[in-house]
């Protein structure tokens, strides 16, 4: 099963799935009481067992706080990534995703209130992708980096949407605690016998798991065929080609020919079998070879060049190793360049680009990403991203005015998200450069520190419809803080963690602001405080219903 994937980098992963755990801290002192009762019967000593589940369905509400868990530990993972541009990227295929899930009827309102369905990025050469209990999506860069289209990235979504509509993860836990007593009288019973013959003992424990985990295994089959059918479903109708199922099942299909160099874990969760592999062919209609390609494949063949950008940047940001980072140079030159189409040679010279940013050359920087503006001029959405990588060379070179002039510059018709959170967020940082880079009292910090407290406004706007963005609090506690708006700094820290799910950690920020408001006295900002004041008692109840969870 996906969600359960990726549990050697994720301890916390492992948990969830293997409930076999639990028989293990069972096994100690049940062992003990057996040799205890030898004169008894051994039947009498499993059947006074507690009972480990009634087999009911584990509710949204149960599922969404076993995810919130899950996800706090994954936020604080040091390879958890929020980057804007991947994000913007992977959410233009998300949302379409989950429209159309509610449209069909697979997305319930009940579901569509109780989940998360949240998006999180991690830093992993890895193809991978798995859901989480309460519809976290988990989604690895390498998986990024490796699809060539879309719509190939909508297959794997949709299939992940998919594990979450249909209730696998509630439907697998509980034929997990439905096989649990079955699976652990067999350890008893092998415990009960290891007196007498040791590998009689061995063969009975084995032999009990083996049976749960082969029913283990043939219901989850079954969850990734259904799975199949209905992410096929709704990637079609939000408007993705079918053909992305077709190309996605390829990749893994030469990778599993391949013998899974470990670099595939999506193949361990989702073995390719022959007759899953038939029934979604026999679901795609394509037109013969010989068939004059549509108007719009045009159009969609331009869409690539930024698709393709955008999976160099994932694989950078997934590799950041210092060879890694230098064999960009490399392919980025002039006669190696020749030898590749214009949508590969555009991707070469972005992670050039951002390969040479990442070593802080920034004059090679500079070569490259003049000669990837020149390349895509004519594309307006790789035009876009070209902009954009060239404000954060400005950044890294601390070059604030550069970086507001690229901004500048930028068509806003071009964007592909409405909402502008990667130009936002771009402008806080360039604003706050130029505010520390300017002298005090010229007309230059003048100007920025108007600027900023412009951009403050937008990220204000920008968290009160999207609470749960920790980087947007970040921002905005930075741009607090040149202004000089200290509280409302502090305040912002703790939003930090609150939407993280880390409510100890947000509650100690809460009270720091509100020691620092009582010092300032008849000075502080009323208004700033009560809300302070009221966010210290909301996140109080929820670190009190943590403690109650544990």
């Amino acid at each position: 099963m996906s969600q359960l994937q990726n549990r050697n980098r994720y301890p916390v992963l492992a948990s969830i799935s293997q409930a076999a755990i639990v028989f293990v801290a069972l096994a100690a002192p049940l062992g003990g009481g057996a040799q205890n009762a030898s004169a008894g019967s051994p039947v009498a000593s499993v059947a006074s067992l507690p009972n480990l589940g009634d087999g009911t369905d584990m509710t949204p509400s149960a599922e969404r706080r076993l995810g919130d868990r899950i996800a706090r530990e994954l936020y604080r993972d040091p390879d958890y990534v929020d980057d804007p541009l991947l994000t913007e990227y992977v959410q233009s295929i998300w949302q379409p995703l989950l429209a159309a899930a509610r449209q069909r009827g697979d997305l319930t309102p009940e579901m569509d209130e109780t989940y998360a369905w949240e998006l999180i990025l991690a830093r992993d050469r890895t193809v991978n992708a798995f859901a989480l209990p309460g519809a976290y999506m988990g989604l690895h860069l390498g998986l990024i980096g490796v699809v060539t289209s879309r719509d190939e990235l909508a297959s794997v979504l949709s299939h992940e949407l998919s594990h979450v509509t249909q209730r696998h993860i509630a439907r697998m836990m509980t034929r997990q605690s439905q096989q649990a007593p079955l699976m652990l009288g067999a350890m008893i019973l092998g415990i009960l016998a290891a007196g007498k013959s040791p590998d009689a003992a061995n063969a009975m424990i084995v032999g009990g798991q083996a049976v749960g985990a082969q029913t283990q295994l043939n219901f989850s089959r079954d969850m990734e065929r259904e799975a199949d059918r209905v992410g096929f479903g709704v990637s079609t109708q939000a408007g993705f080609a079918p053909k992305g199922f077709v190309s996605m099942f390829g990749k893994l299909q030469q990778a599993s020919r391949l013998n899974d160099s470990g670099n595939f874990p999506y193949l361990r969760s989702h073995p390719l079998t022959t007759e899953r592999m038939a029934e979604m062919q026999s679901r795609i209609d394509l037109p013969p070879p010989d068939v004059e390609a549509p108007s719009g494949a045009a159009r969609q063949n331009r869409a690539e060049y930024d698709q393709s950008m955008l999976a160099a940047r994932a694989r950078i940001m997934a590799n950041t190793a210092v060879d890694a980072l230098r064999t960009w140079s490399q392919e980025a030159e002039p006669s190696a360049l020749r030898r590749t189409t214009p949508i590969q040679q555009a991707a070469t010279l972005y992670g050039a680009t951002l390969a040479a940013i990442k070593l802080r050359d920034h004059v090679a920087a500079q070569g490259y990403w003049q000669r990837l503006t020149d390349a895509v001029r004519a594309d307006p959405p790789a035009a876009r991203l070209a902009r954009l990588l060239g404000v954060e060379l400005a950044l890294a070179m601390d070059d604030g005015a550069r970086a507001v002039q690229l901004l500048g510059t930028i068509d806003e018709g071009a964007a592909l998200a409405a909402d502008g959170r990667v130009e936002l967020f771009l402008k806080a940082q360039a604003w706050l450069k130029r505010l520390v880079s300017a002298a005090a009292g010229s007309p230059a910090a003048a100007t920025a520190t108007q600027s900023l407290a412009g951009v403050t406004q937008s990220l204000q706007t920008w968290v009160a419809d999207h609470p749960r963005d920790a980087q947007a609090w970040q921002l905005l506690a930075s741009a607090y803080a040149a202004q000089g708006r200290t509280l409302s700094s502090i305040r912002a820290q703790a939003e930090i963690n609150v939407a993280q799910l880390d409510y100890t950690a947000a509650l100690a920020r809460f009270k720091a602001a509100q020691d620092w408001a009582r010092k300032q006295g008849a000075g502080v900002d009323h208004y700033e405080a009560s809300i302070v004041d009221t966010r210290t008692r909301q996140v109080e109840s929820r670190v009190r219903e943590q403690a109650l969870e544990r």
